[in-house]
């Protein structure tokens, strides 16, 4: 049993793991679309616009870019998904679309598992996410954080170690006393490297129904999650 007394505070990824991004973008591309798309498979338009999101951002990295900010990545791999597509939305419609990502709906376990974990832990976002992005999600949500973090703040994109650092030095704390919560691998195994605790949240629908989500529990991670709740419960909140 671990005595989790030396954690002070959590950081969370927000895309994906606190919030359900593909039933939200879905929905929201259906809402625009009004009906004038009927063969279009938007959970396959949403998957797709998000890998070309990661592979902008990887690309970005690897070139050591300029800052370019998340809705702006996301508006052009949108661009390129629907031409790819032959899906005509308008530039309004595209811009409208583009924002669906700042209203994010969380998982239904988030808000009771926050507040549960608020009352022994710090909790903070550390995202991918444009600030203003993470704070309308949070603010639409109401998800009870006591500090937002995202990788603008940076200048770097997860899993660059810069971000994880940057949280740390905001926090006053050391890495070993504090714990990244993710459903994506790479980004807590990238703050394991630091020295960060780690905990494995498994999102079987993050990609849809029909989308592979890797939700293998591993003995690398400190603590291996279904929802927030079991993560709760797991550190003794």
């Amino acid at each position: 049993m671990h005595d989790w007394r030396v954690v002070k505070a959590l950081l969370f990824d927000v895309q994906g793991t606190a919030t359900d991004f593909h039933s939200t973008v879905c929905d929201e591309a259906r809402r625009i679309s009004a009906g004038r798309h009927p063969d279009a498979d938007w959970p396959d338009v949403v998957r797709r616009w998000r890998a070309g999101y990661f592979a902008a951002l990887d690309t970005a990295e690897r070139r050591g870019a300029d800052w370019v900010s998340v809705h702006a990545v996301y508006r052009r791999a949108l661009d390129a998904v629907l031409d790819e597509r032959g899906i005509a939305f308008s530039a309004a419609e595209r811009d409208e679309l583009t924002r669906a990502w700042r209203r994010l709906r969380p998982w239904p376990d988030v808000v009771p598992g926050l507040t549960r974990l608020k009352s022994g832990y710090t909790l903070a976002t550390l995202s991918n996410a444009d600030v203003s992005a993470v704070i309308e999600i949070s603010k639409r949500a109401g998800l009870p954080w006591d500090a937002v973090f995202a990788a603008e703040m940076a200048g770097v994109f997860k899993p660059h170690p810069a971000i994880y650092r940057m949280a740390a030095t905001y926090l006053g704390l050391q890495p070993a006393q504090i714990m990244m919560v993710a459903s994506h691998k790479y980004d807590i195994r990238a703050a394991a490297e630091l020295g960060f605790r780690t905990a494995f949240v498994a999102r079987p629908l993050e990609f849809g129904a029909d989308g592979e989500a890797d939700v293998d529990y591993s003995d690398e991670f400190d603590v291996n999650a279904s929802d927030f709740l079991d993560l709760a419960t797991q550190l003794g909140r």
